[in-house]
């Protein structure tokens, strides 16, 4: 009895001193356990498709693209401005020429998936990327007056080196797709942010560079990412092609395009293809008429280069939530569902740049940097979320055996695509005769692209409503053929840096 008196005496003022401690330590502990949330995620990938594929995402798509992207991108629009002093239409067509060998991708999938050297399938293809990419790099930035011809080519070169590690990391990700459909979307998702999350660092540190070592500088610095890829190849361990017949890779490169060509036949395969090249081709890229008008010190708000830079990285910003956006809330949908509202807000959201080239936002009392900013943000964001079922989408429908050869066709598609964009925005900046000083008429060709972007509507039924976490090819299409000179795909990881040693 005593101590049942002594307990009820006790339990209300345990309850009254210690109530506010309890519900901040449940703050706490939701917050920990918000904070924790990411790093299981990554265990959760890391477990079930092995740590290695989680480091080579991180290295190809987050350092290589992503951080490298980010410095490029700014650094070259001001090569072709300040250095090699073009027009924007110009520049348009140059930076679509720039982006060739990722049309390319083909011929890089199919040697990585048919053509072993020296016995290994992805370990030369990502040293001989990265090595081409430090080399070009080094040449622009070395070279004290280089002709345009040959900053092009190095130009392409570098992109080349790009293109190649990224169709060797994308046979890894098709290949994890066919094993486990249902974390397609994460697979996705763990690229996004990687690429993201280094875009912002590149961005928010390229208008410090370009304005510290100018653009041929930046380009020194582009050779690190470079070399990285190098060290993917030195790390990578795969099983070793033994007795591998060279004879026959004639064979096997008819048996490669043959298969491509049948599963390409596939009604449930052409149809999303096609409308991927439609989304991208109708987008109408006019982005080097809008830079030139970015920094024009009389039409234009006269952006420096560390404020080009930090527009970008706000971009980069929204482009990574948009990442989060998708994968917390948007993956379990239909890719058709999620499709409508992404191309119709993605051609609203084209409206916001003619806001500011007709300078309603300082009518409205809103500055330029301010207005820019959220420009670039929502539009980034929404870009992204437009990407991602194409990307998802497009490692479903690779079949077993030329998964990196299959992905990297329909990646061709898509830059095919983005080439069409990039040549059809020039010429209708020619045609407007938007230059480097005249802007009168930049506002017409984004009312242009803001109606072309929402033309793709029209044609979502050739997207498929089906469970994103669903196989969409036929289960003949998914059985991997085994011969004893293919190598098995399950055995290819990172070998640790001390076992490299030993």
């Amino acid at each position: 009895m005593e101590e049942q008196e002594e307990k009820e005496t006790k339990q209300p003022r345990h309850q009254d001193s210690g109530g506010n401690h309890t519900r901040r330590n449940n703050v706490r502990k939701a917050f920990g356990e918000m904070m924790l949330r990411p790093l299981q995620w990554l265990k959760m990938l890391g477990e079930e498709l092995h740590w290695s594929f989680v480091l080579g995402v991180v290295i190809v798509y987050g350092i290589s693209q992503g951080f490298g992207v980010g410095l490029s991108r700014v650094s070259t629009q001001y090569y072709m401005k300040d250095v090699q002093k073009v027009q924007p239409s110009q520049a348009q067509v140059l930076i679509g020429v720039i982006h060739f060998p990722w049309i390319v991708k083909p011929l890089w999938g199919l040697l990585t998936d048919v053509v072993p050297i020296f016995g290994y399938r992805r370990r030369p293809y990502f040293i001989f990327a990265g090595l081409l990419g430090v080399i070009s790099m080094l040449v622009l930035s070395l070279h004290k007056s280089l002709h345009l011809a040959f900053a092009l080519l190095s130009l392409v070169a570098g992109s080349a080196g790009i293109a190649i590690a990224d169709v060797a990391i994308d046979a890894c990700v098709t290949q994890h797709t066919i094993s486990h459909p249902s974390l397609a979307g994460d697979m996705q998702s763990l690229c996004g942010l990687s690429s993201s999350i280094r875009a912002l660092i590149g961005f928010s540190l390229s208008g410090f560079f370009v304005h510290l070592a100018g653009a041929k500088g930046v380009f020194g610095l582009l050779s690190i990412p470079a070399s990285l890829v190098v060290l993917v190849g030195i790390l990578l361990r795969e099983s070793h092609v033994r007795n591998f017949a060279y004879k026959r890779v004639k064979e096997k490169l008819v048996d490669a395009s043959k298969t491509m060509w049948t599963t390409l036949k596939c009604q449930d395969v052409w149809r999303p293809c096609l409308y991927m090249y439609l989304s991208l081709a109708l987008g109408l890229h006019i982005h080097e008429g809008m830079f030139y008008w970015y920094t024009d010190a009389k039409e234009g708000p006269s952006f420096s280069q560390e404020v080009v830079g930090s527009i970008f990285s706000v971009g980069a910003v929204g482009s990574l939530f948009g990442v989060l956006l998708y994968q917390n809330f948007l993956k379990n949908h239909p890719f058709r569902d999620v499709l409508f509202w992404a191309q119709l807000l993605y051609g609203m959201s084209g409206l916001l740049d003619l806001v500011l080239v007709l300078r309603i936002n300082l009518k409205l009392g809103m500055p330029d940097y301010i207005f820019v900013v959220i420009d670039e943000a929502v539009s980034r964001l929404i870009g992204r979320i437009k990407w991602m079922p194409f990307l998802v989408l497009s490692s479903k429908l690779c079949p077993a055996g030329i998964e990196g050869t299959f992905f990297a066709l329909i990646m061709s598609i898509d830059h095919i695509g983005l080439l069409s964009s990039a040549w059809s925005g020039g010429l209708v900046l020619h045609i407007l005769n938007v230059t480097r000083t005249q802007f009168d008429n930049l506002w017409i060709a984004i009312l242009i692209r803001s109606l072309l972007r929402l033309i793709p509507i029209g044609f979502l039924f050739l997207i498929p409503r089906s469970d994103p976490k669903l196989s969409i090819l036929p289960s003949e299409m998914l059985r991997t053929k085994k011969s004893n000179d293919i190598l098995e795909q399950e055995n290819i990881e990172m070998a640790s840096l001390v076992n490299s040693i030993d």
